[in-house]
């Protein structure tokens, strides 16, 4: 049975090894650059109204449960990378008014990842629920690869929308597309 545990920032700092492990299993980086990843997931742990859920499988046969995914956010506020970089390509593109009306008061999903022997099982769906409840921004915002992946196709059936699309980072190659819908979930 596969359950979900809330961290703060201590818990997730301390099991920094794990969420990398599922990370770099669900996402295949090169190797270079994991270092750098746990630097930024150090960093947004530190970040204001940081929450985190770990997907646990819990078995009678096994003393402790084993962690198949994580996912965390945190209130993003300007002065963050992320939110900076994409506030201002959502004015260059959209305007002022829906920059402030997506990212003025926003959740910022900033990692949701599932180990792959346990993807299509409802874990990222049923995790992006559980950390979106009781948040009290008025919407939740993320990035994720701008192509037909699993991913994409599962923020869209819970009803993220696009606010930019082949939007590549500073620094980057990548296209990604950076989504948005209003809290609460329904």
């Amino acid at each position: 049975m596969i359950e979900f545990r809330g961290a703060g920032p201590a818990e997730f700092t301390e099991r920094l090894e794990t969420v990398i492990d599922i990370y770099a299993a669900a996402m295949d980086p090169p190797a270079e650059q994991i270092n750098g990843r746990k630097t930024i997931m150090r960093n947004h742990a530190t970040y204001p109204h940081f929450q985190c859920y770990f997907a646990e499988l819990r078995d009678s046969s096994v003393s402790s449960p084993l962690t198949v995914g994580f996912a965390y956010g945190f209130h993003g506020a300007p002065g963050q990378w992320w939110h900076d970089v994409v506030y201002r390509a959502v004015t260059d593109r959209l305007g002022r008014e829906a920059a402030n009306a997506w990212l003025g008061n926003a959740f910022e999903l900033a990692e949701i990842h599932v180990h792959p022997d346990y993807h299509g099982k409802g874990i990222g769906r049923a995790m992006i629920r559980t950390i979106c409840a009781g948040r009290p921004e008025r919407s939740a915002v993320l990035s994720t690869h701008d192509q037909p992946t699993a991913a994409r196709h599962l923020y869209a059936s819970m009803g993220f929308t696009d606010l930019l699309t082949r939007f590549v980072f500073p620094g980057g190659h990548e296209d990604y597309a950076i989504m948005g819908r209003p809290l609460p979930l329904t």
